[in-house]
């Protein structure tokens, strides 16, 4: 693609993505994904999506790649046994736990690159300034229960809209519940996204912690 990967543009000093570029691009991902588990004759989970695996077209517009990790599920099923497949870091927990994989594992894996796309960094630093930075979801739901959203995006973004902030937070920690039927639909995902509906506050998980 044109104009690289998301991760190009999200962790390369040089680029700068301004702030209401970031919900556009959160749901160009999600309405990919939404397409593969849904709307595609073989739904398929994608097993590993992070801003890598996400490119930008001429147009800015967020497509999903590197399908060589990608489970098709046959009709009328909805979860599969496989391997573990992926990348640390974007890993839903059942890949550890040996259990019925299904589409709820993107969902999870997407609510990390949401995290990711807020704050403009990967999910897990050492060049923080405290400990509690280091690892992203944890930090993120700290500074979300503490009211300090704007701890989570740069200085210079002077047009943040605290509410949407705030709404990109709730959606992302719902998608990274540690159990998977907690988690949203990727159909539920756009709508909270959009403001259609309303997005709840999400309930603590071990993934927090």
């Amino acid at each position: 693609m044109s104009n690289g990967s998301l991760s190009q543009l999200l962790f390369k000093v040089e680029e700068h993505l301004i702030w209401k570029e970031r919900l556009r691009i959160a749901l160009d991902i999600a309405r990919g994904i939404l397409y593969l588990h849904e709307e595609c004759e073989t739904h398929i989970i994608h097993c590993d999506i992070k801003p890598q695996n996400i490119l930008m077209d001429e147009f800015w517009t967020a497509k999903i790649s590197d399908f060589g990790l990608a489970k098709l599920l046959m009709p009328n099923q909805t979860r599969s046994f496989t391997r573990v497949r992926g990348t640390g870091g974007y890993l839903a927990p059942e890949w550890q736990n040996n259990i019925l994989i299904t589409v709820k594992a993107d969902v999870y894996s997407f609510g990390v690159v949401l995290l990711e796309i807020i704050c403009r960094r990967s999910n897990m630093e050492v060049n923080v300034s405290t400990t509690d930075e280091i690892i992203l979801s944890s930090w993120v739901y700290k500074c979300f229960v503490a009211k300090e959203l704007d701890k989570l995006v740069d200085d210079d973004d002077e047009e943040v809209d605290m509410n949407k902030l705030e709404k990109m937070v709730k959606v992302a920690l719902w998608c990274i519940q540690d159990e998977p039927a907690l988690r949203p639909s990727m159909k539920n995902v756009i709508l909270m996204l959009e403001g259609t509906v309303d997005t709840p506050t999400p309930p603590p998980s071990l993934s927090f912690s």
